[in-house]
């Protein structure tokens, strides 16, 4: 009976549980736990601060390009060369003479672009040329009063009100003809020229 009760005490001693061994266990096993936890909040904070970088950058660009760049492309000083190049190409396209038409419609074509440049230099080619030569037909155009009726980034439109007096054989008293036009211009190279001409 002793030799068995030392074999059950023996086996109960090794079989029973160690309450300090399994609180120093699970301690590891919750701080190695916790380890990567930390490290992960570590890591965290220098990716957001990137991407709240990165965001500013981009917030800092699109305000540029949508709202600084087009207020700088549209201000006064765009709104009066545009306004300049509108009358001096109205002026130009309906000023000329017999004696300088050639001249004077490659000083008109100058200031125009696209289509209507293509327009124009058929229309001139075709239609006034011929007028010009067979009845001495000569006109002078003159502005009155032009404004911006639309201005954006790279496109314009200009109100245009005109005098013109005509001459010719038929006519050597002249007539005088009072107008609007809507004269539609884009930014060429830094240059404003006429893409459309409409009378209003």
């Amino acid at each position: 009976m002793d030799g068995v009760d030392d074999e059950t005490t023996a086996d109960a001693s090794t079989e029973a549980p160690d309450p300090q061994a399994d609180a120093d266990e699970s301690t590891d096993v919750q701080s190695e736990g916790t380890v990567p936890q930390r490290r992960g909040k570590r890591l965290v904070m220098p990716i957001v601060l990137a991407a709240l970088l990165i965001g500013s950058a981009g917030l800092t660009a699109w305000v540029y390009v949508n709202q600084f760049r087009p207020d700088r492309e549209t201000n006064a000083s765009v709104a009066n060369d545009v306004i300049k190049a509108a009358s001096d190409g109205s002026i130009a396209m309906l000023s000329y003479a017999p004696e300088s038409m050639d001249k004077d419609f490659t000083t008109a074509k100058s200031h125009l672009t696209g289509g209507f440049l293509d327009y124009y230099s058929q229309f001139t080619h075709d239609i006034v040329t011929p007028a010009v030569r067979q009845k001495a037909v000569k006109t002078s155009a003159t502005v009155v009063q032009s404004a911006v009726s639309e201005l954006k980034p790279g496109s314009a439109v200009v109100l245009v009100f005109l005098n013109q007096t005509t001459t010719s054989k038929e006519n050597p008293a002249g007539s005088f003809t009072a107008s609007s036009v809507k004269v539609g211009l884009t930014d060429v190279g830094g240059n404003w020229l006429i893409s459309s001409f409409d009378p209003v």
